[in-house]
């Protein structure tokens, strides 16, 4: 690769852009700069923009919503289930506007959304789906992968997920010949072979380097993914008796733990404590989309379980080489602090 100075594009991307799409049993998947690009090349490829309504999750990571205003379109928030975490299918028909164009979906934390339900939906009313399945890689819903259940699906590389390159890339499956052809374009200006443009686009290539890293990582995704639910299932039974709510998976569901996400009132102080004792946590997220500065102006109703949520979640350390003995000292800390 370095050696034929292969440094953008070259066979390791398309060797990459096949096994992924192999993975999933797709016909296409292409692969771009980040997982933000891949939201809002698909947007644009849609043609959403000024005066259309995409509707996004209130807890999610903001490149999902800033996707839907990058294109020049409005992000609608609905509120999430108060035991998935994910958009709550009950709460999406009232958002619903006759500018409503698409519905994006995040498998957060690594748990699918209830896809059947969300397409049921977009069909009645002709919307889009285009599924955020950044931090659910691997992760399945009733026995498909996600990421194939809608018009396309939309990933993330960055480094520390579940399949995380060296750097940042991402990508985009999808079934639709004509959708993955406009998305290439898109995201190589415009131009379906060198000095010949057909459209306007933007450069949002995968480098080499990181598909012949994630090459080599996805034939270990399914493997890394059984030990988060290894590492998961101990958390489950270590803090059965203690009082936090610990990650709810509904039947049909495979959940990857990209992250393990538990609830407590008493939140910061546990983790000042878990500080202490050195164990680093973290809170995904702190806010709802709809208290970030730059949506505050948008309209914002029926969102109290995501602004209730954001105060009581603690993202608790995993990944797959998590040993049971690190493990168990984390529940043993939670335990401790609970008992005083």
């Amino acid at each position: 690769m370095l050696q034929d100075s292969a440094f953008i594009g070259g066979e390791n991307v398309r060797e990459f852009a096949k096994a992924f799409a192999d993975f999933h049993q797709v016909g296409h998947c292409i692969p771009c700069g980040n997982g933000s690009d891949s939201l809002e090349i698909v947007l644009r490829a849609w043609e959403i923009g000024p005066g259309d309504e995409v509707l996004v999750p209130d807890l999610t990571w903001v490149a999902t919503a800033g996707a839907v205003s990058l294109v020049g379109a409005t992000p609608v928030f609905v509120d999430i289930h108060p035991d998935h975490y994910t958009m709550d299918p009950t709460k999406i028909r009232s958002k619903i506007s006759s500018r409503t164009k698409a519905i994006i979906p995040v498998h957060l934390y690594g748990l699918p959304c209830v896809m059947d339900e969300i397409l049921s939906i977009a069909k009645h009313h002709g919307l889009k789906v285009l599924e955020d399945c950044a931090q659910a890689h691997g992760s399945q819903y009733k026995g498909q992968m996600i990421g194939t259940f809608g018009d396309a699906g939309s990933f993330s590389f960055y480094p520390s997920k579940n399949l995380g390159a060296f750097g940042d890339s991402g990508a985009i499956v999808t079934q639709d010949e004509a959708l993955a052809e406009k998305c290439r374009l898109i995201g190589n200006h415009g131009q379906p072979q060198k000095n010949t443009h057909l459209m306007l686009g933007r450069n949002s290539r995968m480098d080499a380097m990181q598909a012949a890293i994630l090459r080599v990582k996805l034939n270990y995704l399914s493997a890394w993914n059984e030990q988060r639910q290894e590492v998961a299932a101990q958390y489950h039974k270590l803090l059965a008796d203690v009082p936090v709510k610990t990650p709810f998976i509904y039947e049909g569901s495979s959940h990857v733990f990209h992250l393990y996400v538990i609830q407590t009132d008493h939140r910061d102080e546990l983790r000042r404590f878990l500080a202490e004792k050195g164990i680093k946590t973290g809170i995904h997220y702190p806010n709802p989309l709809h208290k970030m500065p730059m949506f505050q102006s948008l309209p914002h109703r029926e969102l109290e379980v995501a602004e209730n949520i954001t105060g009581r979640i603690l993202s608790l350390p995993i990944f797959p080489e998590l040993s049971h003995v690190e493990v168990q000292y984390v529940c043993d800390c939670i335990k401790s602090f609970f008992n005083g």
